[in-house]
């Protein structure tokens, strides 16, 4: 499999790594990982967060609109 961001750049590099939310492929120079926020509760109770981070794997466009 390619990377989706180096093929809309006219190349091809082999994907190592999927994107946790979009799916997109991913090449080393443009996998991102993050920590990630848990949180648990709902319907009735409010949500609160976790002390402990997830580790994700995201692109370039998901980790921008998840932690930035």
């Amino acid at each position: 499999m390619k990377c989706y961001v180096c093929s809309q750049l006219g190349d091809e590099t082999e994907a190592i790594a999927i994107c946790i939310v979009c799916g997109m492929a991913l090449c080393k120079e443009h996998v991102i990982r993050e920590d990630v926020d848990m949180w648990e509760g709902g319907y009735p109770l409010p949500p609160q967060k976790l002390k402990k981070k997830l580790p994700r794997v995201l692109c370039p466009e998901c980790s921008e609109a998840i932690i930035k």
